[in-house]
């Protein structure tokens, strides 16, 4: 946008180009040392960066008793530091660290013009930034920020166009997002329902020929694993119903680790974008219930060890921690050749019952109360193979497990369209933001009026009364510096 905002041959009459420190007075923050920091609100709140900010106006995290640069009331905070470019508006006097800088408007120039036309320019100004490490942007290159003045006048029309334009906006997307929270609600509602048993009430009543008691299910698993285990094999404990809903009569309550043939850690090895080997799945390669195993590394792992961690359709890998810990990701369809990392655990479940049914139960409302119940009796944000082994799930006919899957995909499927379409006009709305800031900032959103003062004629003002404050600032330095006089009546005696 800065190629329109710049790009033009011709601004609107009475607008000039400028450049950022001509019209304001930019302090670039300085961090005073870590330990006059505090958190107990004593002193001015110290402000470091992005972090704090929100949408119009940052929240303290820190205070400091000894601030080395301070920002006013009413002045603009810019990020200068990763990332360079985002805004918010000093809320009070506050002190500043180097990852921000505040900008003060001159000559009657308000703060929310310059807000909104940072914003306007901010995709430029992060390209400004410099650093290998990290991005970084110099005060001289704020200060020699080109950007669009119009006459104060249209300043306030401007900003009071764009106000009134972004609230009717915000209101948008704010319905958008409660929308958003309804259909998440709408989900966790079908999947209780679906393992209450809910949802195939009525094909429970009209396909009872189908319908095999869920003990005679498990106990055919239960077999598989004896004869697989042999003397390994240990009798799980019976299940405490007690705390449990009630669950249709052909139903049993089971064990993940007693429907499970392996439940496994990861391989621990380093990942490479060189294809030395099989893929190497992680935690943060599952985004959104997605993979997209082209950016998914690769690992070094000999043949033996690669046949204990490869990957089949069917398997299921869990986050054990982290912030996603508890997540869930169901391989599907043909993936490349790939392994699991280590801080993820697979499941690999009995061919008796529906990968689908117990991949859709992993995210359901009974579930995630059982792994919040063992997160809080471990005291650490963290999941084992033990704990997903004790998780109790219910458990119908394999039919009916079936039925159940059909049920919430058809539900969801459609839930998921809506999610779609709620995604798309929020961006929308993003870049309709950037289409009003670009036409508030080519002078196509308000008109002009003539009888304005130019902008040439409040940058000369400026210009003026900054000269006019330099030529104070230089005779009470030189008063200052001057050597004190002694009387007369000094030398006579």
């Amino acid at each position: 946008m800065i190629e329109e905002l710049n790009g033009l041959d011709e601004l609107p009459h009475g607008w000039i180009r400028t450049q950022l420190g001509e019209v304001a007075e930019i302090i670039l923050g300085q961090s005073p040392p870590s330990s006059t920091y505090n958190e107990d609100r004593k002193g001015l709140p110290f402000y470091q960066g992005k972090l704090e900010f929100g949408k119009s106006y940052p929240t303290p995290r820190k205070w400091c008793m000894t601030p080395k640069k301070i920002a006013e009331k009413g002045d603009v905070l810019i990020s200068v530091r990763a990332p360079v470019g985002p805004t918010n508006i000093c809320p009070e006097k506050s002190c500043i660290g180097r990852g921000l800088a505040a900008i003060r408007g001159l000559g009657g120039i308000g703060t929310f013009f310059i807000l909104y036309v940072l914003r306007a320019l901010e995709s430029e100004i992060a390209r400004k930034g410099t650093g290998t490490t990290f991005s970084a942007i110099g005060g001289d290159k704020l200060k020699t920020l080109e950007i669009p003045l119009p006459p104060l006048n249209e300043q306030e029309r401007i900003v009071a166009k764009l106000e009134e334009l972004f609230a009717r906006l915000d209101a948008g997307v704010e319905g958008l997002r409660k929308v958003k929270a309804q259909l998440k609600r709408y989900r966790q509602a079908v999947l209780k329902y679906a393992f209450e048993g809910k949802l195939t009430e009525e094909w429970r009543k009209t396909h009872k020929d189908q319908i095999e008691p869920a003990t005679k299910l498990l106990e055919r698993i239960k077999q598989e694993r004896r004869g697989r285990l042999g003397t390994k094999y240990k009798e799980p404990p019976p299940i405490d119903v007690s705390g449990l809903q009630e669950l249709p009569e052909s139903w049993i309550w089971t064990r993940v680790g007693e429907i499970s043939d392996i439940i496994h850690y990861g391989y621990t090895a380093s990942s490479t974008t060189e294809p030395i080997g099989p893929k190497m799945l992680r935690i943060t390669d599952i985004q959104a219930d997605t993979v997209n195993w082209n950016d998914v590394p690769y690992c070094k792992i000999d043949d033996d060890t690669k046949q204990k961690y490869v990957l089949r359709e069917g398997d299921l890998v869990f986050a054990r921690t982290g912030a996603t810990v508890g997540k869930s990701y169901l391989i599907r369809g043909n993936i490349p050749e790939a392994v699991f990392a280590s801080y993820l655990i697979r499941i690999v479940l009995s061919k008796n019952v529906k990968k689908e049914f117990v991949y859709n139960f992993f995210h359901s409302p009974l579930y995630w109360l059982q792994i919040r119940k063992q997160q809080l009796g471990i005291g650490q944000p963290n999941v084992n193979s033990q704990i997903l082994a004790r998780i109790v799930l219910p458990l119908p006919s394999f039919p009916e497990q079936e039925r159940i899957v059909e049920e919430i995909d058809s539900r969801l499927s459609v839930a998921e369209e809506i999610q779609k379409t709620l995604d798309r006009s929020v961006k929308e709305s993003e870049r309709l933001r950037q289409s009003i800031l670009n036409k508030a900032f080519t002078g196509k959103l308000v008109p002009q009026d003539s009888s304005d003062e130019p902008a040439d004629k409040l940058l000369e003002r400026i210009k003026a009364e900054r000269l006019k404050s330099k030529g104070k600032k230089d005779t009470n330095r030189r008063r200052k510096n001057k050597p004190k006089q002694l009387e007369l009546s000094t030398y006579v005696k």
